[in-house]
């Protein structure tokens, strides 16, 4: 029989009653309350956004409610006290329950990481977060609190006796049932559940902001090791175009330990930055010419915050890089090579989940830099590994490996070891001391006779700059040159695994006369330095002429000029006349590229046509020009065809571009075309050199029409046969597949003419001769055949397809070179590489670069390709190498240039560039128009750039719009100074002034000060080689009912400004220390938010985008940067009204 229920306590039903329900629904609001309370104290960097707040906190209220309402039922059903029972229940809950959920959570938890179900991984709801990922969590936790609530029912039927003493215990002292009510259903409540809210929630948002993280030796750091900012981990891997999480994380957000191999890591010397270089270690292995080359760099974060690791290695032009792997805490990435658009297809679709990142290739002097970054945690290890494959080129008599070595920092273990393997047999090694007297002594070489091997290990006492500096001596260039024997004027044949490679470079000839004209571009853009080093070239250059040879100068701006209209013989007295010519030579006006080629095949076809050239000699033409056509036949397509067709196949072009604002692509295709070469010179110190250089390798012609045969019945696929020209101290090289399946040997015949007769050169070699020697060299390439066959055969199509007549032929090419790169495994530019994690779910990009001027593939920004470019005079920065722009985590350096800038534009948006930190930092300044602000202020170079602003015709959306509507440059040490507005261009000097139009291009050349006017585009400023400066004109369309034309200007960061430079943009010529932790979302997705420190303070920064207009004028390029607040305050030193100016060329005033 049923026990009767007490005389005290509440009543039946009372739980639910309306004073019980009431009691219920202030326990709900409370603990609401209590919840929206704590997430308001906390600190609102560390916040998270409203969504993952709901997500983590509805778990809690869900579970919470189900045990309520369970505990309210079951009190109901009962005879006894129902407020006694539901207290019992829910003390129980609070207690047992708990450690039961606890231990429940964590076997859901180890099972889902084990079936690798990410989004079941309770507090991980996926970037962007997903609905479907809390439902899926909310079953799980539901099903673990029925459990709970099931075995906790299994506790209350223990003996009756147990649970009357407990109801004495906790109610007896309360002899009302309404406040028996409140205590059970609201006090207790409230207290209990405002406590583990606040605890479950705080342990939820410290997994948010916090991951655990392994320090060097894989141990646990204490929180208090940790600094403020090593508690945000998110987004670890983190390159110059995009963001990438980190892949030393594994599904559960924890760390893995390094597995590689580093041995004991202490001793490390760091620089201010906490990261040690435990090695750096190059291996190089020549086979037969072809270089396989290993950079492997591995390095500590010995920091207490996260911390960007960079991996910046040069590899030389032309080599095709085939792997590159990355070990970050035991997470190995690894690549491969794909189709273009595929690679980018999987990145998009990586990016779009936040797990992408990017690779920048560019450019350099002789070199294209590779570079990675990688933003990771306190401890990390992180191991980079990079290959490539060159063929080396035979110039100047010898083989000339380069290795740059320039790691940055001191190495605890230092190491380049090139071995060299030449069946032929070595005549020599020479390391020249390239990398400076610091280093003699250090390199040994030991030479055998086919084999050699070089070692350069310097101790860390040895790389550093003084004895007691922490800097490496170690930057620049490590060169190993060297020969080998010559026994057969017919070359030396060389078979193995099915493939065979003709090496043909004979000696002792007699060089054939040639005939020679220099076409030199003396347009305005060559003012100054360039044409100073061209001038001293070519006096060597004419110095070195033969008796037997003929030659004549044409100069050329927006005329053509020759200094004999015919071709004359190099006699000393002649020689010295073209001296004395070129010396009055004076850059200025435009240039006419298609004329002055023209003028040259006219002479050189109208002396053949006369009889005057020797049957026997060399015909060419080299062309000297740092820009493209700005007068005369503009369409590159349409100069490259009358070349052509003017030259016909009787001379060879060659061509040198000054700068890197020249189009070299356009260079390469017309002496491609016409059996030349094309050769980039760098307008710097050392442009007298390298031209010198270049001609040099082609200055002595032995042989000319030279044809190599071998038997068809036994040889496939064979490589360009047939040669123009061939040039004493360089080599030919011709490979293809062999079946020599049965064959025994192998026959070349090579004919060719010379100075004095038409040579007939023959070659026999066994097929298995090289069998033995391979097999015994154990660093000998086994595949060094077929990677030399498919490097040359690639190379040999891009340049077919360069100058393909037709869209169809192209295409073919196209084809085959992408399924030649895919065979082989090299990156080529249409195939990109990726680099993923063994998951697959994290990825990155490296594709090839091209001419610094120019996009590379489908999809990026870069500039048309046959459209003229009239920037004469323009700097490098100025014309920009666009790449693709990837919306990711945190953005490291402009996404669309290969040289970063500084720039201010549209209304007005200023984006700051931090070289060293490698950042874009961006800020608005909000003022009126008529006022004049500071850019630059630079007394000890007396340099003033002042910006005045105009209003837009009226308010857009309750706002006026202000834009620089004038410029004002003062150059005060030399007197002159520059007004630019919409509409003119003003020089002033004294009373002396001279104005240009935006309507016409123009350059104005005045104590060194050079200005360039490219027509209703841009205005460049350069001051020597110390300065430059690009205003950029937009125009809108006329009667606009809004906006008004305005002018933006870009200035780099190489400016030579003295320390003491003030203003809006000159402040940063001392870059400040800037760091960027605690990334979380912001607002909006696109637009996350961040902590910046910087002089001292403590901002909150937003990551968007701003414009680079260079490339688009009309839209523009976008340029993600973290955004400053509050017109750059904290950013910029004081106020922005401190940078107001009276008048358009003051002086900031010193604080």
């Amino acid at each position: 029989m049923a026990a009767s229920r007490p005389t005290q306590g509440c009543g039946s039903g009372a739980l639910l009653g309306r004073f019980g329900v009431l009691l219920q629904a202030l326990l709900a609001l409370c603990t609401f309350c209590t919840l929206m309370l704590k997430r308001f104290k906390e600190p609102k960097e560390e916040r998270r956004p409203w969504r993952i707040w709901i997500y983590d906190t509805s778990k809690q209220v869900i579970g919470a409610l189900f045990i309520h309402f369970t505990n309210i039922f079951l009190s109901d059903l009962t005879e006894e006290d129902p407020c006694s029972l539901y207290l019992i229940n829910f003390i129980l809950d609070a207690t047992l329950g708990m450690l039961l959920i606890w231990l429940g959570v964590k076997v859901v938890s180890w099972a889902v990481q084990r079936q690798k179900c990410t989004h079941l991984v309770f507090g991980e709801y996926g970037d962007p977060p997903q609905a479907a990922a809390w439902i899926g969590q909310c079953s799980l936790y539901m099903v673990i609190v029925a459990v709970e609530k099931t075995l906790i029912i299994l506790v209350l039927l223990i003996p009756s006796w147990t649970k009357a003493k407990l109801q004495q215990i906790l109610l007896s002292y309360i002899p009302n049932p309404q406040l028996e009510l409140i205590v059970v259903m609201l006090v207790v409540p409230f207290i209990v559940n405002a406590v583990l809210f606040w605890v479950v929630d705080s342990l939820i948002m410290r997994k948010h902001k916090q991951k655990d993280m392994l320090n060097i030796n894989g141990s646990t750091e204490t929180p208090q090791a940790r600094s403020e900012e090593s508690q945000e981990v998110e987004n670890l891997i983190d390159t110059e175009i995009d963001g990438f999480p980190s892949s030393s994380r594994t599904r559960n957000g924890r760390y893995q330990r390094s597995t590689s191999d580093w041995g004991y890591v202490g001793d490390l010397v760091e620089d201010d930055d906490k990261i040690g270089l435990y090695s750096y270690k190059v291996q190089s292995t020549i086979t037969s010419r072809l270089a396989n080359t290993m950079i492997q760099a591995k390095m500590v974060n010995n920091a207490k915050r996260p911390q960007h690791i960079v991996f910046d290695v040069q590899v030389p032009k032309g080599a095709f890089i085939d792997n590159f792997t990355m070990d970050v805490n035991g997470i190995t990435f690894t690549s491969s090579i794909r189709e273009k658009s595929e690679a980018r297809r999987m990145y998009s679709q990586a990016k779009a989940k936040g797990k992408a990142a990017g690779i920048v290739r560019s450019n350099a002097l002789d070199m294209e830099n590779f570079k990675t970054e990688v933003n990771v945690p306190p401890g990390t290890r992180i191991q980079f590994e990079l290959h490539y494959q060159e063929m080396i080129r035979r110039k100047l008599s010898s083989y000339e490996h380069v290795i740059s070595l320039k790691p940055g920092r001191l190495a605890k273990h230092m190491e380049v070891d090139v071995r060299i393997i030449e069946p032929q047999g070595i005549r020599y090694v020479h390391v020249p001391n390239s990398l400076g007297d610091h280093f003699n002594g250090i390199t040994t070489i030991s030479k055998g006779e086919k084999k050699a091997h070089i070692s350069f290990k310097p101790t860390m006492a040895q790389q550093r700059k003084c004895p007691t500096c922490s800097s490496t001596a170690v930057d620049g260039n490590f060169v190993v040159q060297y020969d080998v024997n010559r026994e057969s004027t017919g070359g030396e044949l060389e078979i193995f695994n099915g493939y065979f490679i003709h090496f043909f470079a004979p000696e002792n000839l007699d060089p054939l006369p040639k005939n020679i004209l220099f076409v030199i571009d003396v347009s305005g853009s060559m003012w100054g330095l360039k044409m100073k080093q061209t001038i001293e070239a070519m006096k060597a250059i004419l110095s070195e002429l033969r008796a037997a040879d003929q030659f004549s100068l044409i100069d050329f701006n927006h005329n053509v000029r020759c200094w004999r209209d015919n071709l004359v013989s190099a006699t000393p007295a002649q020689v010295e006349d073209a001296k004395k010519y070129i010396q009055t030579i004076h850059p200025n006006g435009g240039t006419n590229i298609n004329e002055a080629l023209l003028r040259a095949t006219f002479i050189l076809n109208e002396a053949q046509n006369l009889g005057m050239l020797d049957p026997n000699s060399v015909s060419m033409i080299v062309l000297v020009s740092d820009g493209d056509p700005t007068v005369g036949e503009l369409k590159l397509t349409t100069i490259q065809k009358n070349v052509k067709q003017s030259i016909k196949d009787e001379f060879s072009l060659f061509c040198l571009g000054i700068g890197f604002d020249v189009d070299y692509d356009f260079l390469q295709r017309i002496a491609t075309d016409n059996r030349g070469m094309a050769q980039r010179i760098f307008g710097n110190q050392e442009t007298s050199a390298q031209m010198k250089r270049f001609y040099n390798q082609v200055s002595t012609p032995l042989l000319k029409k030279i044809q190599f045969n071998y038997p068809q019945e036994s040889v496939s696929d064979v490589t360009q046969s047939s040669f123009h020209n061939y040039f004493g101290g360089s080599e030919i090289v011709v490979a293809g597949k062999v079946d020599t399946a049965n064959l025994q040997h192998l026959e070349s015949v090579v004919t060719a003419t010379a100075a004095n007769a038409e040579l007939v050169m023959e070659t026999l070699r066994d097929v298995e001769e090289l069998d033995g020697f391979m097999k015994k060299d154990k660093y000998a390439d086994p595949e060094f055949t077929r990677k030399l066959w498919a490097y040359l055969t690639v190379n040999q199509m891009l340049a077919e397809r360069n100058t393909a007549p037709t869209a169809a032929l192209k295409r073919n090419i196209t084809k085959s070179i992408l399924q030649m790169s895919l065979d082989h495994h090299i990156v080529t530019p249409f195939t990109s590489m990726l680099i993923e994690n063994s998951e697959k779910d994290e990825i990155m990009l490296a594709d090839q670069p091209k001419d610094p001027r120019r996009g590379c593939c489908s999809g990026t920004l870069g500039l048309t390709p046959n459209a003229p470019d009239n920037n004469k005079g323009i700097p490098p920065w100025a014309n920009v190498s666009a790449v693709p722009v990837s919306f990711m985590p945190e953005q490291r350096s402009p996404p669309v240039s290969a040289v970063s800038i500084n720039r201010v534009d549209n209304d007005p948006h200023f984006i700051i560039y931090l070289p060293k930190s490698q950042r874009n930092i961006c800020f608005n300044i909000n003022s009126d128009p008529g006022h004049i602000l500071n850019l630059v202020s630079d007394p000890s170079t007396g340099v003033v750039v002042n910006g005045q602003l105009i209003g837009a015709k009226k308010e857009e959306n309750k706002k006026l719009n202000t834009y620089f509507g004038k410029f004002g440059f003062y150059f005060k040490n030399k007197g002159l100074k520059v007004e630019i507005d919409t509409e003119t261009i003003t020089l002033k000097d004294g009373s002396y002034s001279i104005m240009l139009s935006w309507s016409d291009t123009g350059h104005i050349i005045r104590k060194q000060l050079l200005i360039s006017v490219k027509k209703e585009s841009n205005v460049t400023i350069r001051v020597g080689e110390e300065m430059s400066f690009m205003v950029l004109l937009h125009r809108v369309w006329k009667n606009h009912p809004i906006n008004v034309d305005f002018l933006g200007i870009y200035i780099p960061p190489e400016n030579q400004f003295s320390p003491e430079a003030q203003g809006l943009i000159g402040q940063f010529t001392s870059e400040p220390e800037v760091y960027i932790y605690n990334q979380r979302p912001g607002q909006t997705p696109e637009k996350p938010q961040a902590t910046m420190e910087v002089k001292g303070n403590k901002l909150t920064v937003t990551r968007g985008l701003q414009k680079d207009y260079r490339t688009n004028r009309v839209f523009g390029t976008d340029v993600q940067c973290w955004f400053v607040h509050n017109s750059g305050k904290g950013f910029i030193d004081g106020h922005y009204k401190d940078y107001l100016v009276p008048h358009l060329y003051s002086f900031l005033k010193e604080p």
